[in-house]
């Protein structure tokens, strides 16, 4: 019998957590296709499949759900922008797959930050994941430059060389050459490894003059 409800009660929690994770991830979808004061709890309990009330007794407000999607968003896209260390070429492939599929979204987003909070934060924790993805993918790259040691020349160096990098790979760079210049999956790509590929090569041979 306490078997039996355990099975119940673990069966429950499961289902529970699924009908949870299916309202973020609608919340989440739904801000690539509307802007964030568009997106009403009816909205989100249509896409996920639910009623309002379930929404509601999950998460308690619109307020409580958006802040609860911004971390559900974080361990997402953490997730799809995972990449190979030291990989110049295979880290820019994971970041193109990755624009491809969110990076519309990461421009509504940056549209928004201006007007609305839950947005501005969403934004704010994209750039810092950005900056952070940016710092453990050419790790080996900044290190080279020096600054542990307490070289202010040398910090600075790695500081410029990290802040170009993040400009190289930003969702901006992406828009121009995907969304501006209609270039192909491919060529956007090619050309923002070429960019990284040249910031890199300038850093070395500073260093070295």
């Amino acid at each position: 019998m306490n078997t039996r409800r355990s099975y119940t009660m673990t069966t429950r929690a499961k289902a529970t957590e699924e009908t949870r994770r299916r309202i973020l991830q609608a919340a989440f979808d739904l801000q690539s296709r509307h802007l964030a004061f568009e997106i009403v709890l009816d909205a989100v309990a249509a896409e996920a499949g639910v009623s309002v009330q379930t929404v509601l007794r999950h998460f308690g407000s619109r307020a409580g759900l958006f802040d609860e999607a911004v971390l559900f968003a974080q361990d997402q896209i953490a997730e799809e922008r995972r990449a190979p260390v030291g990989d110049v070429a295979g880290a820019i492939r994971v970041l193109v797959d990755h624009y491809e599929k969110r990076g519309d979204l990461a421009l509504m987003m940056l549209a928004q930050e201006g007007t609305y909070e839950a947005v501005r934060r969403m934004s704010d924790r994209g750039k810092t994941m950005h900056r952070a993805w940016v710092a453990e993918v050419f790790a080996a790259s900044l290190d080279d430059l020096g600054g542990l040691d307490g070289d202010d020349q040398d910090g600075d160096a790695r500081d410029e060389l990290l802040d170009l990098l993040v400009v190289a790979t930003d969702v901006y760079a992406w828009k121009l050459l995907r969304r501006d210049r209609a270039l192909s999956r491919d060529v956007t790509e090619h050309r923002l490894n070429t960019l990284v590929t040249a910031v890199l090569t300038a850093a070395v041979h500073r260093k070295e003059s």
